[in-house]
């Protein structure tokens, strides 16, 4: 069975595990902006996840990872966002993207809803990151990311309140907040640990 077939027969059963929903919005009369985000998972015999890291001098999110992504623009799904702002953003062809599925959305603290659409892409495409919006890509192991060993759930004060965030540190990288939460609702759907 192929990666994507395994990935195509997992995410349909649920596991019966509760999704994260997501962050309660700053602003919580304003409307969600809808996004999308590629998890791209590299078919290989240890399949990695491509991950990116934004740029210091971003105006939002500076130096966080995350999947590659962004909103949802007119006429487009969460699908066409997702391989769009890949491409825009570290150069995947969509054409190389083997769709699977989406998971549940997740609602972030900033006011998005973000649909994660997970692909199967073949390994080592010559990836670059965009100049203007990601400072870096990487590829980390997918069965490192899924163990609920690795995902550490950490809390913080928020603008006076406790916000608590779940977190993986794999290498040099912290991968955190709305990027981690979307891993830990990916590993309840896919219980491959």
């Amino acid at each position: 069975m192929t990666l994507a077939e395994r990935l195509r027969r997992d995410l349909i059963a649920a596991s019966g595990e509760p999704m994260l929903p997501g962050d309660l919005p700053e602003h919580p009369d304003a409307a969600d902006v809808p996004a999308a985000v590629l998890i791209a998972m590299t078919d290989r015999p240890e399949p990695g996840v491509i991950l990116t890291v934004r740029r210091d001098d971003m105006r939002t999110h500076a130096g966080q990872v995350a999947f590659p992504g962004g909103r949802i623009d007119p006429g487009e799904d969460p699908t066409a966002a997702a391989l769009r702002e890949a491409q825009e953003e570290i150069l995947l062809d969509p054409a190389r993207c083997d769709i699977v599925g989406a998971i549940e959305p997740y609602r972030t603290v900033t006011g998005y809803l973000v649909t994660p659409v997970c692909a199967v892409i073949p390994p080592d495409l010559p990836l670059e990151p965009h100049e203007r919006e990601v400072a870096d890509w990487f590829e980390a192991p997918l069965h490192f990311l899924l163990d609920p060993a690795n995902q550490q759930l950490r809390s913080a004060q928020f603008r006076g309140e406790t916000r608590h965030y779940y977190e993986l540190l794999w290498e040099d990288r912290r991968i955190w907040g709305a990027t981690a939460a979307m891993i830990v609702n990916l590993s309840r759907r896919l219980q491959w640990h």
